[in-house]
Parts: structure tokens; C-alpha cells; sequence
């Protein structure tokens, strides 16, 4: 059978084509071989003293930026860093895992690898539409599959045993850390009555006040004492200040009346005869449903938009909307199987643009904005030109791996720029999504990684007055705790000018507005005996007084009835729960250097 296991054009050919001429392209043609920062050598991290090599990084972030090239979208700076990321965490874990087999003395088999081929299709193959019958992945014909000579020939068999020689030995690793999670029925009745024991309360809330001299009077001792004791509450990514000017690409009514006339004649076009997936194809702005002949697939109500979905359900199975407008532009739909609330649609959207003339005069606009200043290192230049082309100035925080946002818009590509190597000072080059363009400059920068005092200093100055403060309320709390015992919880309330809020009903998980989640107010709910006043309970963020109105106990009855099925669930949480624990321990205990700033900052130098 090992003879057998070579290959996989046809279904995965990203598992390989793209991996060998992608890299390859990348290495041979990108110019970064051979220069002063970057060599075949080059390591981009290194994880316990192995390197991970820049150009095996590139060659796997080219993989996934080309499937999202064939899928037809246009990728922002941010989304390409997060893939980047994504890409370079993945490669570490595989490292990691990688020495666990080796300590563990985990290894494949050749015949594991045939009976995990016989009997566990991967993913790329058990979902093949050519193996499906009656919509179902079919054993036989995946058994035909293997013994025909097109196996060998169109590469299935060598991509089976590449994936089951990686997958393999990361399912004994996760055995073994898995096993021996149980548990009792005693345990699985706790869990129980987390989710179903229901409690409602009223309260009165103390909650403090914290000023400007409050703050400064905490001593920088209690400081620095409070930063040593919490570390690692304080890390904190990269913080950068831009300076943003933005071009839109303002559309008329004009324009948007023009694109509704284009969805009216493609629809005139499909009832004429037309097939609605082809015309999907050929003219749908969402390029990922539109590769599949508009095919938003089939589910129950509040997946879509309102506009939208009030559009759709009014539609009978087969009919064509008239366009529907909504944020994303206009759709033109389609029913194709609707059961009670459950739908299968299509749908194809135009986006309305700007005319060709606006389109020129904006697109002259940045060019003459990229001109006056993109790409420099004298940051006056980018105020000039602001105030040539009359642009407007924002100035904006940004945070690491987040996509800048203004006033609730994203601002594309300028966060991975700015966290990319820029230095202070720097304009960027000129950035453009489908709203238009956008030039920033980076003002200031601090980066992420380990936790500094400087830097979260006044966050713990506020925290540990803030402690203060609630201290200071404890006794106030007591004195109306007393009265509530005395004379009832509004009572004592009224006569200390408090409100007495009510609670819904809720869990031991529940979010209860007031209260929060897991909270030390919401434990006391569920260990004071009902018409019992708490004694002061001091929480992160205020001191409560707190009355038990209701609680009402699971059912045993249920619980039994449902036990089987609840502990299957539990336990499969649980090893879901060890394997991130132990994920993110073996992580941690690994010493890991990321070299992608300075490798960036030395491109760039290169480049100026």
C-alpha cells in the first residue's frame, strides 16, 4: 500500500503545487536571495535554538495568499500580516510538536499509515464531490479510488502519507495528554447545576469614585510593588500614533441609480432564459459565493442582514427579487428550497461605483497626494500636502495585529505598515481599498512584547486606587447591610437615598448586567439562604449588598435522563480544555525569537 500512497493532483494540488512552484517563484525572482539582509540562511524565528527559515515562511504565506488570489479577492496590508502570523504560529507549534514526538518516542508505522488511509480519509478527499453519494461521503468509492492506477498517477497516495506522517503523530501526542480525563457523576451533577440551578436577586450597588489627587497620591513603591506581583497581566502589543488623510470615492445617486439599471437588465437576462448561476459568475461583486453561481448555502433565519433577509423570505422557491438594497450594495435573489425557516438562496450584488469621469478626477487626486508625499521620510511633506489638496488630518491609536479604524470605518493596510519596520516620521506609500485611498504618517511608536512599567504605569495607579476607594466603601456597605437586616433591603435603601435594583433569573454562567460574569457577587447568590441580606460583598469594581429573592434547583430527574449524552459533551470539553492548556504551556516554556521587525527594517533600509 506504501507504494501505492503517492500523490494528489487533482484534489490537493495546494498541499503541493502551490508549494513547490510558489516558493520556488518567491526565492528565484523576489530579489530577497542574495541580498545583504536576507540569504537562503536567514532565519525569521528561531524556537529552542532551530531555526525557522525565511524563505520556507514566504514559500507557506504564498501558498495562502495565492487560494486567496484564485478565490478572487483583493487582500489588505492587514490581512496579509495576519495570515503572515498565522503562518509563522503554525510553523513554531510544528517545531514544538515536533520535539514532543521525539521525547515521547512517538513514531508512524508503515502499516498505521495503511490503515489510517483504508479507514480515515482526510478532510481533502472525504468532502471530494467525485466520492459523494446522495450527498454523502461513499467508502467504496474511496476504496476505488485507492487501488486505481489514477492514484498513483494524479499524486493522491503521496499526499496521503505526507498528511498521515504529520497527522498521525499529533494524534498519539494528544492521546496521551488526554488520557485519563474522566468524570464522575458527581462532578458531571456540579456541571449540571452550573448550566440549570437559577437564581434572582436584588441589590444595592456602592460603587467608587476615583480622582485625579486620589491617583496621584499612590506611592511609586506600591507601584513597582503591584507591577512585580502582576507581570503578566501587563502585556501589552505593539502601540502606534498615525496621522491619516483619506481620498473617498464618493458615489452619486447617480451612480447608485445607474447600478440598480445593471442588476434590473441582468435580471431581465436570467428571466429571458439566462441561467442565474452563470450570470453569478460572470457579474456578482462577492466573488467568494459568486464562484458558485451565488450559492449562499441553506440555514435557518439571522445569518444575513435585515434588509436582506426580509427580502428573501418574502420570495416564493424559484423567484427573482427585485433589487434589494443594502449596505454591501444591490442584490438581486433567489429562492431556491425554503422549509419553515429554513432557506437555500442565491444571490448576485453589484456594488454601486463612481461614474468614470468622478473616478478619474479622484484617482488624479491621489496620484497628485502620492506624488506630493508618499513613501518619504520628511514627515512636513505629508502635512504640505494635506493642506495643498485641502485633505483633512486625523491622528489615530493603533494597536498590533488590529486594523486601524476611524470613526468606525477600517483604515486598510496602515496598521501592518506602521508594526512592518516603518520608522517615526515615515509616510507610507498610498493605500486603497474599494472606498478610496488613504496616506499615513507614523507620529510615534512603542512595541509589544514584554510587559514595561513606563508604559502601563497610570493603568496601575488607577487600579490601585480604585482599590482604595471600594476599601473606603466597606463601612458605609456595613451600615446598610445592618439596616437591611433590620428593616428590609428597600428600607434601608430609601433611607440612604440608594436604588435598589432587580435581577432576571440566571446561571451560575450567566452575564448578569450589574454583576458580571463570575463574579464574586453572582457565587454569593448562590450560597445565601433565600430572604438572607449578605454581609458587604467587596468586588473588583464595587461593594454590593445583596438580597435572595428566588432560586429554584436543577432537576435530578432531567440530569439522569440526559446523563450519557452529557457526559460525552463534558469529556470531550475537557480534552479540548487539556489540549489548549497544554498547547499553550509547551508554547510558553519555549524560547522563542521572532525576527521579523529587524528583517523588515533591514529590507526597507535596503530598498531607501
Amino acid at each position: 500500500m506504501l507504494q501505492q500512497m503517492r500523490s494528489a493532483a487533482k484534489y490537493i494540488w495546494l498541499f503541493i503545487v502551490i508549494a513547490f512552484v510558489g516558493g520556488f517563484l518567491l526565492v528565484d525572482s523576489s530579489g530577497l536571495i542574495g541580498s545583504a539582509s536576507v540569504t537562503p540562511t536567514t532565519a525569521v524565528a528561531e524556537v529552542d535554538g532551530r531555526d525557522i527559515l525565511y524563505t520556507d515562511w514566504q514559500q507557506r504565506v504564498s501558498q495562502v495568499l495565492q487560494n486567496q488570489q484564485q478565490a478572487g479577492r483583493a487582500l489588505t496590508q492587514d490581512e496579509i500580516r495576519q495570515i503572515e502570523n498565522e503562518t509563522l504560529d503554525e510553523m513554531i507549534m510544528q517545531v514544538l510538536l515536533q520535539q514532543e514526538y521525539r521525547r515521547r518516542g512517538i513514531t508512524v508505522s508503515d502499516e498505521e499509515l495503511r490503515e489510517f488511509a483504508r479507514y480515515a480519509p482526510p478532510p481533502f478527499l472525504y468532502n471530494a464531490p467525485e466520492l459523494q453519494t446522495e450527498g454523502r461521503f461513499d467508502p467504496v468509492k474511496y476504496q476505488r479510488l485507492l487501488a486505481s492506477p489514477q492514484a498513483r498517477q494524479q499524486g493522491i497516495l503521496l499526499a496521503l502519507e505526507s498528511y498521515y506522517r504529520s497527522e498521525i503523530p499529533r494524534e498519539k501526542l494528544f492521546e496521551q495528554i488526554t488520557d485519563g480525563v474522566y468524570i464522575t457523576d458527581a462532578e458531571l451533577w456540579r456541571s449540571f447545576q452550573d448550566e440549570h440551578d437559577t437564581a434572582q436577586v436584588s441589590y444595592v450597588s456602592f460603587t467608587p469614585r476615583v480622582d485625579a489627587s486620589a491617583a496621584a497620591a499612590i506611592p511609586e513603591s506600591e507601584i513597582r510593588a503591584y507591577f512585580e506581583q502582576h507581570k503578566a497581566e501587563f502585556e501589552r502589543p505593539g502601540q502606534a500614533w498615525v496621522s491619516v488623510v483619506n481620498i473617498p470615492r464618493v458615489v452619486s445617486s447617480a451612480d447608485s441609480a445607474a447600478t440598480r439599471a445593471r442588476l434590473l437588465a441582468l435580471r431581465a437576462e436570467i428571466t429571458g432564459g439566462a441561467s442565474f448561476e452563470d450570470v453569478a459568475m460572470r457579474e456578482s461583486a462577492d466573488t467568494v459565493s459568486g464562484q458558485d453561481g451565488g450559492n449562499l448555502g441553506r440555514g435557518a433565519r439571522g445569518r444575513f442582514i435585515r434588509e436582506f433577509e426580509d427580502a428573501a423570505y418574502r420570495l416564493r422557491p424559484g423567484q427573482l427579487s427585485e433589487p434589494v438594497l443594502t449596505s454591501f450594495g444591490y442584490h438581486l435573489i433567489r429562492v431556491d428550497e425554503r422549509k419553515g425557516d429554513t432557506i437555500a438562496l442565491r444571490h448576485i450584488l453589484l456594488r454601486p461605483q463612481q461614474s468614470d469621469s468622478a473616478a478619474l478626477a479622484t484617482d488624479r487626486t491621489a496620484d497628485e497626494l502620492a506624488r506630493l508625499a508618499a513613501g518619504v521620510e520628511e514627515g512636513a511633506r505629508f502635512d504640505t500636502a494635506a493642506l495643498r489638496l485641502r485633505l483633512p488630518v486625523s491622528r489615530l491609536e493603533v494597536i498590533e495585529n488590529q486594523p486601524a479604524q476611524l470613526e468606525g470605518s477600517l483604515v486598510p493596510s496602515v496598521s501592518a505598515w506602521a508594526f512592518g519596520g516603518a520608522r517615526r516620521g515615515e509616510v507610507s506609500e498610498l493605500f486603497d481599498d474599494d472606498e478610496g485611498f488613504w496616506l499615513a504618517r507614523l507620529d510615534s511608536i512603542i512595541p509589544g512584547g514584554e510587559p514595561n512599567l513606563a508604559r502601563v504605569a497610570g493603568e496601575i495607579r488607577q487600579r490601585l486606587a480604585q482599590e482604595k476607594a471600594i476599601d473606603e466603601l466597606l463601612p458605609i456597605a456595613e451600615l446598610v447591610a445592618q439596616g437591611a437586616a433590620a428593616s428590609g433591603l428597600e428600607s434601608a435603601a430609601e433611607a440612604g437615598n440608594l436604588s435598589v435594583t432587580e435581577t432576571p433569573p440566571f446561571t451560575r454562567t450567566s452575564f448578569v448586567p450589574g454583576l458580571g460574569q463570575f463574579s464574586r457577587a453572582m457565587g454569593a447568590a448562590f450560597g445565601l439562604p433565600v430572604a438572607a441580606i449578605s454581609a458587604p460583598i467587596r468586588d473588583d469594581d464595587a461593594v454590593y449588598v445583596m438580597r435572595v429573592d428566588r432560586r429554584v434547583n436543577a432537576s435530578r430527574a432531567d440530569f439522569e435522563a440526559q446523563r450519557d449524552q452529557l457526559r460525552l459533551q463534558r469529556l470531550q470539553q475537557m480534552k479540548q480544555q487539556r489540549l489548549q492548556v497544554y498547547l499553550s504551556d509547551l508554547r510558553r516554556a519555549a524560547k522563542i525569537e521572532d525576527r521579523r521587525t529587524e528583517i523588515n527594517r533591514a529590507l526597507r533600509q535596503l530598498e531607501a
